[in-house]
Formats: C-alpha cells, structure tokens, sequence
C-alpha cells in the first residue's frame, strides 16, 4: 500500500458485518447505491453475480461473505475498485469515510486467518475498538473467478 507523509495510508474504510475494511484511496472509483445484479452460475458464494455499471458488466462481490462472514446486514453501498486493471463492485453494509491510517496502527498477520485467504489481506488492526482488515484490491477475485466472469459476460453479450 502507498505510504504518504508521516507514514500514513490514506484508506477507504467501509463496513461490512461488523468488521472495518480498508482499501487504498487510490483503488476505489466511486461510491453509490446497489444496483440490479443478474446470478450467474458455477461462481464462488461470495461473487454475487453482474450488474451494469456506467455500461458495463461489473461482477459484484459480497465483502462480507468473501471475509468469511455467516452473516451480514442488508447492503446498502457499491464500491467499485480497480482490481489489477478490472472493474469490481464490493457490495457493503456502508462507507465509513476516507482514514489516514498509520503503519504503527496495522499489525502484521497472523499465520491462520481462518476463512480468509491469506493474499487477500494485506494487515489487521483496530479502528474505533473494531476489528480493521486491509484488502489488496487487485486481488479480490482470483483469476480462475475473473476467466469465468469474462466467459460469462462474452456469452450474455452474444
């Protein structure tokens, strides 16, 4: 992640089932609300399918769910990031706000992250008394997902 003046990261922070997660500023494209998804099938649980964003088809992934959740609040916020060059909308309970957050309020991860793959997350640490995750966004979806998605997308466009 970037690293600004004083050694801070200026981080999208959002919300989802009960956790904080991060994303550097410079990934995320834009906020709004949820939009129609179209399911598309043989995905991952926490790919929840398409929708049409800004005219494209976007696939749409349950932050809650991808962090192993069991259950979440009603989405209530897309974030579109940039994902390696791809366009992915995260679907959140809500946006927090922009944080600078510092190096020294990031801890190192720990060897079992449980449910969540571990190349996902970047750091753990703690905002306002909960638990903060750091995503690298331009490795939400693995790239056996993104083959998948493109093929799917190819064949509703035909």
């Amino acid at each position: 992640m970037p690293e600004g003046e004083g050694g801070l990261h200026s981080c999208l922070v959002l919300k989802a089932s009960g956790l904080f997660v991060a994303l550097p500023v410079e990934s995320a494209m834009e906020t709004m609300r949820p939009l129609p998804i179209d399911a598309l099938a043989g995905m991952p649980p926490y790919v929840l399918g398409l929708s049409r964003i800004r005219g494209q088809a976007v696939p749409v992934v349950h932050l809650a769910v991808l962090l192993g959740a069991t259950s979440s609040a009603p989405v209530e916020r897309f974030v579109t990031v940039d994902a390696g060059g791809r366009r992915v909308a995260l679907a959140a309970d809500a946006v927090v706000g922009i944080r600078e957050l510092g190096a020294a309020a990031l801890g190192e991860l720990p060897p079992l992250l449980g449910t969540v793959q571990a190349d996902l997350v970047e750091a753990l640490g703690v905002l306002d008394e909960g638990l903060l995750v750091v995503l690298r966004a331009a490795r939400i979806l693995p790239p056996d997902v993104w083959k998948r998605v493109q093929a799917a997308t190819a064949q509703a466009q035909a």
